[in-house]
């Protein structure tokens, strides 16, 4: 009888602490996904962004035309979104992915242009992004992949004594409206054309 108690003792102390760890563990999922929650992942890869990469003005990307060196080279987005391509013209670039642009690109030159033309694109500069506030250098910097929060704020000279790191607005380009961001959560990504503002604290 005394080891039944025993080991029923023991089965109850196993389920409480099974209990407590769910649910301490279910507050530190809770936590770690409260910025991803709200639009922002909190780390994207490079593979990841490129393949998901949007277009837009001040991108330039490298296209190209293989066995066409004439067509090889650095192309601009213009403000329009347009990218001017030898033979072809405009080229839609602007919201496109390089797939998208590379796929015009390619019909357009096989059009009575090129035989089986094959065409491939990368990004050699990404638009800047642009921080605002309580930071010591605001303006305008050059982005860089995997880039951060932290980092963002680093290159802009760091925090301002008033700087409220809990209460960070971050504006991705083509969106209207802005997310709060706590700088002290965890790594935030940026994207290119983002618009970072950080707020003043109040004593």
């Amino acid at each position: 009888m005394h080891s039944l108690a025993v080991l029923l003792g023991r089965n109850h102390m196993n389920r409480v602490f099974g209990a407590i760890t769910l649910i301490a563990m279910t507050g530190f999922v809770g936590t770690a996904n409260a910025q991803t929650a709200m639009g922002v992942p909190a780390k994207m890869t490079t593979a990841t962004m490129i393949d998901d990469y949007k277009l837009a003005s001040g991108d330039k990307v490298r296209i190209i035309v293989y066995g066409e060196d004439a067509m090889t080279g650095e192309y601009s987005v213009t403000d329009a979104g347009f990218i001017d391509f030898p033979l072809v013209g405009k080229v839609p670039a602007g919201g496109l992915s390089l797939k998208d642009v590379t796929s015009v690109i390619t019909r357009r030159l096989a059009e009575g242009y090129i035989k089986d033309p094959r065409v491939s694109a990368e990004v050699v500069d990404y638009r800047p992004f642009y921080i605002l506030g309580e930071v010591q250098k605001p303006g305008k910097y050059p982005f860089a992949t995997s880039l951060t929060l932290q980092q963002a704020v680093a290159a802009a000279g760091g925090f301002t004594y008033r700087a409220n790191l809990k209460k960070i607005y971050l504006r991705r380009q083509g969106q209207d409206t802005e997310v709060v961001v706590n700088a002290k959560a965890g790594p935030i990504n940026i994207m290119p054309g983002d618009t970072i503002r950080v707020s003043e604290r109040f004593f």
